[in-house]
């Protein structure tokens, strides 16, 4: 899977500069056809807003809007600190599913949430921490570095959370399971936001992130398996704790 900046797409679509009002548009249509004839592909990430902006030649006020469009799209998604990445429609299409059933009875369905992660999730730390690059051990560092700056900032401390969890599915090295989490990414944000608020959730949650992050360096795959079994009973706990109040 390309994780690598495309370099302004020099070797993917020309774009065109576009000249009319409805500039965001254009800019989507654009990326969206070079989507659909596979000159992008889920993984490719997008280059800077900036480099963006220079290469159809409009404001980064139009390319925001169109990046904007193009996740309600479900065609990319946003990572904090990593970028912009191509998505696939399977995707989009299981998160939208997967909200509804959310949205139909929260508390049930982050227990039921919180069970389903305590499924995938040890295999996946143990996954990463046999095949885990330096590149992806620095962005878990740095999650962990910010969520320990952030335990009074949920909206911080819940975005380096999520780029946590994701750092290790990347590094899986399975396109299917980094697939499967990005379409409960908006679910998982959902219920990070709701156990920041339990008390003593975020502590709880950097010293299963610090036991996590320590087996992965280790290259310990049972020693991970067991810290993020340990972390999401926590987060099981912490989910049910907010139905009994």
């Amino acid at each position: 899977m390309a994780n690598q900046s495309l370099d302004l797409l020099a070797a993917k679509p020309m774009y065109r500069a576009v000249k009319t009002s409805r500039l965001y548009e254009q800019i989507v249509q654009q990326v969206e056809d070079a989507i659909l004839k596979g000159q992008l592909k889920p993984g490719d990430q997008l280059p800077a807003e900036r480099d963006l902006a220079h290469s159809f030649g409009v404001s980064r006020t139009a390319v925001r809007e169109a990046v904007k469009t193009l996740r309600e799209k479900g065609l990319v998604e946003a990572y904090s600190g990593r970028g912009t990445f191509v998505t696939n429609g399977t995707s989009h299409s299981i998160r939208q599913s997967l909200d509804l059933m959310i949205r139909i009875n929260p508390l049930e369905g982050s227990a039921n949430l919180a069970e389903l992660r305590l499924v995938l999730e040890p295999e996946i730390a143990a996954l990463a921490a046999a095949r885990i690059e330096e590149q992806l051990l620095s962005t878990m560092r740095e999650a962990v570095e910010e969520m320990d700056r952030s335990l009074r900032d949920p909206d911080a401390y819940v975005e380096a959370d999520l780029d946590f969890h994701l750092a290790l599915a990347e590094a899986a090295g399975n396109p299917l399971i980094l697939s499967l989490l990005d379409s409960i990414v908006g679910l998982l944000r959902e219920q990070r936001s709701r156990i920041f608020n339990v008390d003593g959730g975020p502590e709880r949650g950097q010293f299963h992130h610090k036991r996590i992050l320590a087996a992965v360096e280790q290259g310990n795959p049972e020693a991970a398996r067991e810290a993020m079994r340990a972390h999401l009973q926590q987060v099981l706990e912490d989910s049910s704790s907010l139905g009994r109040k």
